[in-house]
């Protein structure tokens, strides 16, 4: 998969997994893995998937339908290749916290509800609940932030609250960051992922 790694100065830091939205690239979100810490390694990765010229992470049959044996078949894609830049790159596959957006958002979610302690955090701006024909894995102590929009009309206030209802049902801790705003993503809204991720992370 096409992608930007990034030697963090602090080897002991988390590698921070960025997944752009719809029509992003692996550059997008470097300025949030800045802001949220700037000490960590980077690993940013672009969707292999075309939609009308717009990299995504996997197809839809139309906005807000996803094609779920093409979400399968990226997930396990996106987990192996997890397991091929920690070799490559010799950092702790154990140690990944994925940060998305809409659409790479959602590829996050998908790998919590279909690999078993795939990600050892993650922090969601605007996803939307990736499957509801499958059990979700064990989440047991996985922190989780969730951006979330009152008026966002891709993601609607109630597919948020189903999505925290699953993934605390599987054992994570997940906090719900709401803003006033439709679907973009604030800078408000990175500051609270970024206090989030400091009380998760830093202050233990």
């Amino acid at each position: 998969m096409k992608h930007i790694f990034k030697q963090g100065i602090n080897s002991k830091k988390p590698v921070l997994l960025m997944l752009h939205g719809t029509g992003g690239t692996e550059e997008d979100l470097l300025p949030i893995a800045e802001t949220i810490d700037p000490e960590a390694s980077v690993l940013s990765v672009r969707g292999s998937v075309l939609e009308q010229g717009m990299p995504r992470f996997f197809k839809r049959l139309r906005e807000g339908v996803f094609d779920i044996e093409d979400l399968a078949v990226r997930t396990k894609e996106l987990n192996n290749f997890l397991d091929e830049a920690a070799e490559e790159y010799a950092f702790d596959r154990k140690n990944i916290i994925a940060i998305g957006y809409s659409n790479g958002a959602n590829i996050a979610g998908s790998l919590l509800f279909h690999y078993e302690q795939s990600l050892k955090g993650a922090v969601l701006f605007h996803p939307m609940v990736p499957r509801r024909d499958i059990k979700v894995p064990n989440a047991q102590g996985i922190p989780i932030f969730i951006g979330a929009g009152v008026n966002d009309p891709i993601c609607p206030a109630d597919e948020t609250k189903e999505l925290t209802t699953l993934l605390q049902g599987a054992g994570a801790t997940v906090d719900v960051h709401w803003e006033s705003f439709g679907h973009q993503l604030t800078r408000t809204e990175v500051e609270a992922a970024k206090a989030w991720y400091r009380r998760t992370y830093e202050s233990k």
